[in-house]
């Protein structure tokens, strides 16, 4: 494994046929989400297939602001949520009540939804597509969605474990090509791909061993790096919206208002003085920027 390959996120194409591709691997982003909280074993294997799969999924997809993959049901695992920004960072948590099963994706979630949002930023509409998860796996489930709500055929694989969270995606593009059992092919040689090398082999390595015969191009890696988007300046607008009698009430009760980010556990505090500050700065009115 080279240095190249920690926490990078590998295109490639299948020269002269319609079929593309995608490797990520996580390491020290996916060890961040894992360092604020404890997650048993099969509740953090899901999670970190869910953020191998959003980070595969920003590259088929052209955004500005954030993509969100959100799965939320009604079993033990109740609610997965990744997310990952155009720069190629991300951020995930999952909450789940009891024992979660090692066991297929049903019996995990229960009946659930799996939710892609792509957020373009700077107030602009966001976009949002859904699927009933009715597969045995994430991967599964999100071939579905690309199947039901893309029209395009594609296939995904993912793995994670305590160290590294993994995947590859293959994805058969519209259009006629000269090499029309390309994406048979390719997805077949694809299946051969086991859970243990993609946690372990290299991005070069992998494609050598599935694709050697083929004529593919690979391009130069992207960095994947962990970062949270929470900030003091977005707390106090949460604050503003519950509303100065409800803050207020917070303070009383407990002395001072403490948020704690549920993706990275930063917590802010405000005082008694940084509520009265807060919502007397929301009360003035704007003044135009003028200039004589």
């Amino acid at each position: 494994m080279t240095s190249r390959d920690n926490d990078c996120l590998h295109r490639f194409v299948f020269e002269h046929t319609d079929v593309r591709g995608e490797l990520v691997r996580l390491d020290a982003s996916w060890r961040a989400v894992l360092e604020h909280q404890q997650y048993p074993a099969p509740v953090r294997e899901l999670l970190g297939e869910a953020l191998a799969a959003v980070t595969l999924l920003s590259a088929t997809i052209k955004f500005d602001g954030f993509l969100h993959l959100q799965l939320r049901g009604d079993g033990p695992l109740d609610l997965v949520l990744v997310e990952v920004t155009a720069q190629r960072t991300v951020r995930g948590l999952a909450r789940w009540s009891g024992e979660v099963p090692a066991a297929p994706l049903g019996s995990q979630v229960g009946k659930a939804w799996l939710t892609l949002t792509i957020d373009p930023g700077a107030g602009r509409e966001r976009y949002q597509g859904l699927v009933a998860v009715e597969q045995d796996s994430l991967a599964a489930t999100l071939e579905d969605y690309f199947r039901q709500s893309e029209q395009l055929a594609t296939r995904l694989w993912l793995a994670a474990d305590a160290r590294c969270a993994a995947g590859m995606l293959l994805q058969r593009l519209p259009g006629a090509t000269p090499d029309a059992d390309a994406w048979n092919r390719d997805v077949m040689l694809g299946e051969t791909l086991a859970a243990a090398e993609l946690l372990t082999l290299s991005s070069r390595e992998i494609l050598r061993r599935l694709f050697h015969e083929e004529d593919l191009r690979l391009f130069e890696p992207e960095p994947v790096s962990f970062r949270c988007r929470c900030s003091r300046e977005r707390i106090a607008t949460v604050l503003r919206g519950l509303g100065y009698n409800e803050v207020r009430d917070l303070l009383e009760e407990q002395g001072e208002v403490s948020v704690t980010c549920e993706f990275c556990s930063q917590t802010h505090v405000f005082d008694a003085v940084d509520v009265e500050r807060l919502f007397a700065a929301s009360d003035q009115p704007e003044v135009p920027d003028t200039r004589h």
